[in-house]
């Protein structure tokens, strides 16, 4: 298997300060796939030094031009490398080699032009006109430019896509970067460092660092030749992160976790919604911020899709993420297995019922848990709360449609969800009432290049993908000559 276990720091892949390395495992199987680098403070001092300088001293940040064929180059590079990346994926990260033509790979692939078209035909500056002002007549615009140098913090999951999706629009508003990997899939991320060095884009533009450890992160926020933090996480350690980076005011970007809502309507097909909700739950082992883990079920027909959705989930292949026909692979490590048990065991001592899992599966020596259905579950409840990040759905009784309104937005998050009725104006007019920054109506898929993706109250800040995806990486500076 083609992989890098390098740092990519100021155009060059090498060693970690020192030669240091961590073991990175097989989620499906608990063995050892090899070590990754384990940078240093020292390492991470180069980078963004490198960062710095790129910015500072190039023309990176006004060339749109050449921005725009190193996107498209990365783009190429990319293309050629997918399948190098999808055993990566399947090894380092445990997803389904079934669900890697999606958002784990080949999807995220194709945002890289979008946003070298855009790096092109984005208009960077706006006439505002002539206006008088203190009796003087002036010509008025505003510009945008690029923000600076840009710490990309990667969380576990999604490491591909969410990786495009914070470098790519950067790179095309004229950012330089950082990116730092998440220690439990160091190998994705190395290895995106080392498809960035076969490409055009000049020398500290994109760093690279893999590491065991928080410390990297934290000094990335702290320093202050860092100009923004882009993070994908918990909303735990997002709360952290704006607190450390308000000491030098750094602009974050934060996309965090959720407890989004699957509401069903009361006319809506009972075995769609069994359908949609169960596969969802079990995408990637419920790794999925955007999952909809609480099914929220009319009164009237809760018993009857409690067990449409029982005998739906258990149908769910469960296995080798290298078998083609497993839908459902590991968590990714026996940290996240200790606590999406934890979390069902107390569910289950607090009164919601075990409908069907509930447990973890032995026997592989990877850290699987049984899909799993809970219901009895009351909203205030922990497990309705809290982002599990496991294959764990609740479902959840309501009485009418304002009584299901009130329990999607009784959270702390809103980052996504999901509507289904058999009226797309109700459906539609019930989703613009949840408070969540995506929402799918019957069906809808709403992932694109194209397309903001970012969450409301405590599920984050900012948006990314889409126009708005790249204007997170630029500022706006208003310029005035007299008039004449």
């Amino acid at each position: 298997m083609w992989h890098s276990e390098q740092l990519l720091i100021d155009g060059q892949l090498v060693e970690a300060e020192g030669g240091r390395t961590y073991e990175t495992r097989n989620p499906a199987t608990g063995a050892v796939l090899g070590t990754a680098a384990d940078a240093t403070a020292g390492d991470t001092n180069r980078a963004i030094a490198a960062a710095r300088r790129a910015f500072d001293t190039t023309d990176w940040a006004t060339n749109k031009e050449f921005r725009a064929r190193c996107l498209r180059q990365l783009h190429e590079k990319l293309i050629e490398h997918q399948e190098e990346l999808r055993a990566l994926i399947v090894a380092d990260v445990g997803a389904p080699v079934s669900l890697t033509t999606g958002p784990q790979l080949e999807a995220p692939i194709e945002m890289v032009p979008f946003y070298a078209d855009l790096a092109e035909s984005y208009q960077y500056s706006t006439d505002l006109g002539v206006a008088e002002a203190m009796g003087q007549k002036s010509k008025r615009w505003v510009e945008k430019e690029a923000i600076g140098v840009v710490a990309a913090i990667i969380p576990y999951n999604y490491p591909i896509q969410i990786t495009i999706a914070k470098v790519a629009p950067a790179l095309a508003a004229g950012c330089t970067v950082v990116v730092k990997s998440p220690p439990q899939t160091p190998w994705v991320s190395a290895t995106l460092g080392a498809i960035l060095a076969e490409t055009d884009i000049p020398a500290g533009v994109v760093n690279v660092l893999t590491s065991s450890d928080g410390a990297v992160g934290e000094q990335l926020v702290t320093d202050p030749r860092v100009d923004m933090v882009s993070f994908t996480g918990s909303t735990a350690t997002g709360r952290r992160i704006m607190a450390a980076a308000s000491d030098t005011v750094k602009k974050v970007f934060l996309e965090l976790g959720g407890k989004s809502a699957f509401v069903m309507l009361d006319d809506a097909d009972v075995t769609v919604v069994s359908m949609f909700a169960s596969f969802m739950i079990c995408s990637h082992a419920g790794q999925g911020c955007a999952i909809a883990s609480r099914l929220l079920v009319p009164e009237s027909k809760y018993a009857e899709v409690v067990e449409a959705v029982k005998t739906m989930i258990e149908s769910v292949a469960v296995g080798d993420p290298t078998d083609p026909a497993n839908y459902m692979g590991p968590l990714v490590s026996a940290d996240q297995l200790a606590k999406v048990d934890g979390m069902v065991q107390e569910a289950l001592k607090a009164g919601a019922k075990a409908v069907t899992g509930g447990n973890k599966i032995e026997g592989s020596g990877g850290y699987f848990f049984e899909p799993t259905v809970l219901a009895d579950v009351d909203n205030k409840m922990a497990i309705a709360q809290d982002e599990v990040f496991g294959p764990v759905l609740c479902v959840i009784p309501y009485r009418n449609d304002d009584h299901a309104i009130e329990i999607a937005n009784d959270s702390i998050f809103g980052l996504s969800g999901v509507v289904i009725g058999a009226d797309d104006d109700r459906a539609t007019a019930v989703a613009r009432r949840i408070r969540s920054g995506t929402i799918s109506i019957n069906g809808g898929l709403y992932y694109g290049a194209d397309a903001p993706f970012g969450g409301y109250k405590q599920s984050g800040i900012g948006r990314e993908m889409g126009v708005a995806g790249m204007e997170e990486y630029l500022e706006s500076k208003t310029l005035a000559l007299p008039a004449s």
